[in-house]
């Protein structure tokens, strides 16, 4: 028997903001995870444009699932 350690797919679903960046930078305590992730999001051309065009606002806590495909869009799955 064969078995294989595949690495389950990346849901699109509502991911709250912290959530959602422990995914891409697992290594980092949440807050500077969050910091990090926040300046990749400012820094990749039109994604923070985008984001807010999807209803992001600023005092949000969870991305909606348009919104985590507009970032998995721009910076890949995490």
């Amino acid at each position: 028997m064969i078995t294989t350690t595949e690495e389950p797919a990346f849901l699109i679903r509502s991911y709250g903001k912290g959530e959602l960046a422990a995914l891409y930078l697992p290594h980092l305590h949440p807050r500077s995870a969050l910091a990090s992730f926040n300046d990749w999001i400012g820094r990749f051309p039109g994604l923070g444009t985008a984001l807010q065009q999807a209803g992001l606002a600023a005092n949000a806590r969870r991305y909606t699932p348009a919104q985590v495909k507009l970032i998995v869009g721009a910076l890949g799955e995490p």
